[in-house]
């Protein structure tokens, strides 16, 4: 049997008490498998193609089913367990779940595509490595608030989208279950780039946070000028797993490398800090290959992202500094310090991004839908992902993230049946891993 097989066997493999949501009596694909086209019974019901626009597929706007709480389920008695422990080993409950796979997660690195093809037609080395500076800073903006943990992808799973009116196409596959990899490819429509890499996300609990270090080295090659620039992503972490708000913060140093020319941008992603006031921000440098500092980068990754000539930024600060005043921090008062010691108290945002006189704007965030709230925090490139649009399974692989039943299932808002599948399609996974072991045999990338 062939991974993409035994991918779509542990897909469709209903058993008879699934209520007929998924036969597999109707459509034949590739390898004398089936699937049931019918839109009254499917679970995973696809959607009737949007109407045109300029020739271009219009995408949906909203989820099926809107976002589910949390509130009433107790997170403790699994997590007691995991203190230290890499949860990618453990089977976590759906409630930790957003309805995506984490090959759907990694395709919103092209949502601010368009840096890459500006960066692609600009023609000095450094305006290039600001704008992909600002790609690398953009590529980690959609997880603003999103505290859902991604489905863990099957082995052998892939996911494909061809965005025209945006420029590219993308293609990744889950190729290693432990540890777990996920592979990607993406190149612009225009040939203008090259972007690649693999992601080992090394997940960790601290008791009362989830913390993700995003392991493996993102690639991108801009053609027209034969540069290719390497980087790593920064760590994630969302607090408050247990009791009180969820939060989310970034942080790490995060460096770009031109290896062509040797210039490097050096971002610093600062983590909340004693009062919050770093919260968000990203601050850094480009230099060149004798580390001579020729740019400074500054902004939120939540927000914005900010340039300068250095000359120009030491001088806004030393005359900052002259006029400065200290500000003593207010005493926290004793119900505050017994709230910090069962949550991590939610810092609150600080201003604005100040914009030293001189700078130029490198990237801007988009607006998230007005419903973003009810629909997990998604943007509205997030909520196209998992679309499934009439005639689509036509031509796609049946590995393909969107066909999974425990992620269109939650998508729908059925999350009984959601949960089912998830613990089903594990389990097959595991009896597979157990079949490959007692013949033998290597599982097969694609």
């Amino acid at each position: 049997m062939t991974s993409e097989e035994e991918f779509f066997d542990a897909v469709t493999g209903f058993d008879s008490d699934h209520s007929g949501e998924f036969s597999e009596a109707s459509q034949k694909l590739p390898g004398g498998l089936s699937l049931d086209t019918s839109t009254s019974q499917r679970v995973n019901k696809t959607q009737e193609r949007p109407s045109q626009e300029n020739g271009l597929h219009t995408h949906r706007t909203c989820l099926p089913a809107p976002t589910f709480t949390r509130s009433d389920f107790s997170v403790w008695s699994i997590l007691k367990k995991c203190i230290g422990l890499e949860l990618s080993k453990i089977t976590m409950p759906i409630a930790f779940n957003e309805p995506l796979s984490f090959l759907q997660r990694i395709t919103e690195y092209m949502e601010h595509v368009r840096l890459l093809h500006t960066a692609s037609r600009q023609a000095q080395p450094l305006e290039r490595m600001q704008t992909v500076a600002a790609f690398a800073v953009s590529a980690v903006a959609s997880q603003w608030d999103r505290t859902g943990k991604p489905f863990n992808p099957l082995l052998g799973e892939t996911y494909e989208l061809v965005r025209e009116d945006l420029g590219f196409r993308f293609i990744s596959e889950q190729v290693s279950h432990h540890p777990p990899v996920s592979a990607f490819y993406a190149e612009g429509l225009a040939r203008d780039f090259i972007f690649h890499g693999s992601i080992y996300p090394k997940l960790k609990f601290w008791g009362k946070s989830v913390e993700a270090e995003p392991r493996g080295t993102i690639t991108l090659e801009l053609l027209q000028q034969n540069e290719a620039y390497t980087w790593s992503n920064p760590v994630c972490c969302v607090h408050n797993v247990i009791i009180g708000k969820l939060w989310i913060e970034q942080y790490g140093t995060v460096e770009i490398l031109n290896h062509r020319t040797g210039d490097k941008c050096v971002l610093h992603f600062k983590s909340c800090g004693l009062f919050g006031k770093e919260l968000h921000k990203v601050e850094g440098h480009i230099q060149d290959k004798n580390k001579k500092k020729l740019f400074i980068i500054y902004g939120k990754w939540t927000e914005c992202l900010w340039g300068i000539d250095p000359a120009a930024y030491e001088s806004f600060t030393k005359q900052e500094k002259r006029g400065e005043h200290v500000r003593k921090p207010k005493p926290e008062s004793s119900a505050e310090k017994m709230d910090r010691d069962v949550a991590d108290s939610v810092p609150e945002t600080q201003e604005t991004v100040q914009v030293i006189p001189g700078s130029r704007l490198l990237w801007r965030i988009n607006s998230r839908p007005p419903n973003s709230a009810q629909m997990y925090n998604f943007t509205s490139f997030t909520v196209s992902l998992n679309e499934l649009q009439a005639g689509m399974e036509d031509s796609l692989a049946p590995t393909d993230c969107r066909l999974r039943p425990d992620i269109r299932s939650m998508e729908n808002g059925l999350l009984d049946l959601a949960s089912q599948e998830k613990e089903r399609l594990e389990e097959k996974q595991r009896e597979a891993r157990r079949a490959r072991a007692r013949e033998g045999t290597v599982w097969r990338t694609r």
